[in-house]
């Protein structure tokens, strides 16, 4: 049995399953915008359809004794921006504008580090690829610090309860990207130090948890952000609070009516 091409498979499969979830969640979209539900549902499509070009042997090739799957690459120049413009969103829930200057350099850098691994693993030459790697590993860290800096602070001059998410967010989101470059230098395209099935089992799990596990927790989060009134109206919580106590302790007085003023004999 070829592990390999089961994990393949079956990564296939959860993308399929983490893409229909996310249209279920669409159809109730509870507050959130619909093209975040659209970009959601895209990045497993995506994903899942680089996957399958592995699973049935396409989309790799072999470099310098070793095996280079430029499909994973395909996936990754595509979903990961697409990751990064989701948590952008988030950080910028509540901002009626958005600060497309910032989204777009988070984005931009991080189709550097994507091409930059790529050219790494297409190279023979072990110090050209160490050299490539180094430079991705640099935009990452730059990416890295557009997360938790210039981005995180937009959060700030909004709600705490969407401050808390993100942060929440965010460190789910380093802690598995930091996990994709140090995978790749232990496994064969670096130090070597796991071979090809475990490389390929590690780069099917962490995809899961990154892409259909961060949307969950995006999404979800976000819809857990509003409430709503009986009539189905977006309110915010103290809002529905303060519209409660006004109703409970005014439960049954009659509304007061003004009397007329009297008109004094001494106005003309």
């Amino acid at each position: 049995m070829d592990w390999q091409t089961v994990m393949h498979w079956s990564y296939v499969a959860v993308m399929a399953i983490g893409a229909l979830y996310f249209w279920i969640l669409s159809r109730n979209p509870k507050g959130v915008p619909q093209y975040e539900y659209l970009v959601a549902i895209f990045i497993p499509i995506w994903s899942g359809l680089a996957y399958m070009a592995m699973a049935i042997g396409q989309g790799k090739l072999e470099v310098a004794g070793q095996i280079t799957h430029y499909a994973r690459y395909l996936d990754w120049i595509v979903t990961t921006p697409l990751l990064l413009l989701s948590l952008s969103w988030t950080a910028m829930h509540d901002l009626k504008k958005k600060d497309w200057t910032l989204i777009g350099f988070l984005m931009s850098t991080q189709v550097i580090v994507i091409a930059t691994g790529l050219i790494a693993d297409l190279s023979e030459r072990d110090w050209v690829r160490y050299l490539w790697y180094i430079c991705g590993v640099v935009a990452f860290l730059v990416v890295l610090w557009g997360i938790w800096n210039p981005l995180r602070a937009k959060t700030q001059l909004q709600t705490r309860e969407l401050a808390r998410h993100y942060d929440k967010l965010v460190a789910y989101f380093t802690v598995l990207w930091i996990s994709y470059p140090t995978v790749w230098i232990l496994g064969p395209s670096g130090w070597g130090v796991f071979n090809q099935t475990i490389d390929t089992f590690l780069f099917c799990l962490l995809p899961i948890f990154s892409k259909v596990g961060f949307s969950v927790l995006d999404l979800n989060g976000l819809r857990r952000l509003k409430t709503y009134d009986a009539e189905g109206i977006e309110t915010p919580r103290e809002s529905v609070r303060d519209a409660f106590r006004l109703s409970f302790f005014n439960f049954g007085r009659k509304p007061q009516r003004s009397s007329p003023r009297r008109r004094s004999p001494y106005l003309f």
